[in-house]
Parts: C-alpha cells; structure tokens; sequence
C-alpha cells in the first residue's frame, strides 16, 4: 500500500480520525505520518506538493494542517495555493484554533470534553457561585478568544476562563 499523505510505497496503513469536520472521519495512513503530524518533518512531507490535491477531504485537511505546522517557505507557498472549498477549509482551520486553548496544566482542551473547576467562580449575573470540583460536561470553545471556553453549569450556559478548569 502506499500512503496517501507522504507516498510512501510498501507501508501499513493504519485509521486515524481527522478532528474538527463530519463526525467519524477517518483516513488511513502510515504510522510515520501519524507519528509527525504534531511536529513533522520537512523530509517526510516533501509529497505534500502533490499529495495536497487529493479528492479525499480529509487528506487534503491534513495536507493542510501539516503544510502549515512545517512553517518553511516552501510549505507556506504550498498552502497558499491550496485551494480547498469553503466547508473544507473551516474544517482545516477547526483544529488550529482548537489546540490553542489549553486547560491549567496546559492539556489542550477540545470541544465536547469534561473540565472539573479547580477555583470557586463566582458568576456575574446569575446569583451564585460555581463551586470547585464541579464538573462542566460538553464545553464549548470560544472561537476569537483561546482563554475562554463556555459550559453549563446550574442550568446556565457561563463563559468560564481556561485558567481555572482541569481537563478530565
């Protein structure tokens, strides 16, 4: 087989989920490309020139992402001529944005986890405080501002600062 993201021949492919887009998405590819995708490597990824133009939507979201995590001039001229269609593209977006709340400890928080509050809150408005322990189900992220996520907590949807919750 040969992967789909780096062209690399006669390798196993393995599952791994493509974030931020259509519930359950999912591409196969090889484990050296599931294993740099955080921090790759510019040699690695030198097919991304070809492979960015895939008709699989989620390897064009991930030639994308990795495209811009490479960072070198190279890499950021490739994705500038990416062109992805609208949907796509907030789909490729989605996880940039997503990896940069961080919870107190500097877990990376994502839509749809559970926090715990580590610090009463007093809540503005609403007549009572957000007790310590407490643990906020479902959150959701705050797409202009990293430091804020929103949760339901005593019935009421609050903005709760990252700085005060722990990842579960």
């Amino acid at each position: 087989m040969i992967c789909p993201l780096c062209q690399t021949p006669d390798t196993p492919l393995s599952s791994f989920p493509v974030t931020g887009g259509p519930e359950g998405a999912t591409v196969e590819i090889c484990g050296t490309c599931v294993a740099q995708l955080d921090n790759p490597s510019e040699d690695h990824f030198r097919a991304l020139a070809s492979t960015m133009w895939s008709e699989d939507p989620g390897i064009a979201v991930l030639a994308a992402r990795v495209l811009v995590k490479i960072g070198t001039p190279w890499a950021l001229d490739l994705a500038d001529q990416q062109y992805l269609d609208d949907e796509t593209r907030a789909w490729a977006d989605n996880v940039v944005a997503a990896s940069e709340h961080k919870d107190a400890h500097g877990a990376t928080l994502n839509a749809g986890d559970t926090v715990v509050l580590i610090k009463d809150l007093p809540v503005k408005g609403a007549g009572f405080t957000a007790k310590r322990g407490t643990a906020v189900r479902g959150i959701s992220l705050v797409a202009d501002n990293a430091g804020h996520i929103e949760g339901r907590v005593e019935g009421q949807r609050i903005v709760i600062l990252t700085e005060f919750v722990k990842k579960k």
